[in-house]
């Protein structure tokens, strides 16, 4: 259950297509567990894998405490509806720096549980944006590339000299 450290904006391995997770197992439940401590500590909703350096398909959110946390394994946006909305993201890899990102405000995704088992719904609002946004991040997506260049150039910049 440890506190793992987070790759930081512009590590490479945030780039990095993850591998689907194929061991249903105690390592990948260990996994899940060190993801969930370390979102909450880092402090965000959502994270993946290759937030902290472990290239395969597993993200955990945890919008608020009311609704518990979710465990995707191998998630896939399957539907997008053409309705879209915009909010404010950003990412335990670059604190402190967000934007507006415009995303469909509803999907269908399929996924697998910590056992292996396949799940089909359908995600509407925040719900809808966390999943499409750590659905990026596992496809090697940072969220920054939803930004327009002058935008993202200009969050860059900014962050860059919060960091020195």
């Amino acid at each position: 259950m440890p506190i793992r450290p987070i790759l930081r904006y512009p590590h490479p391995g945030l780039k990095t297509v993850c591998a689907p997770v194929t061991a249903f197992d105690s390592a990948l439940v260990a996994l899940a567990d060190d993801l969930l401590q370390t979102m909450r500590a880092a402090p965000g909703v959502g994270i993946t894998a290759a937030h902290i350096g472990v290239p395969q398909r597993l993200t955990v959110l945890e919008l608020d405490k009311a609704d518990g946390v979710r465990i995707y394994a191998n998630p896939e946006i399957i539907w997008f509806s053409d309705e879209t909305m915009v909010h404010m993201e950003g990412s335990v890899s670059m604190p402190g720096a967000t934007d507006e990102v415009t995303r469909p405000k509803t999907i269908r995704f399929r996924y697998q549980d910590l056992d292996g088992h396949q799940h089909e719904e359908e995600a509407s609002d925040f719900l809808a944006i966390c999943i499409q946004h750590e659905v990026d991040q596992l496809d090697g997506i940072f969220w920054l590339q939803r930004l327009s260049r002058l935008k993202r150039d200009r969050l860059i910049r900014k962050w860059e000299k919060t960091k020195s």
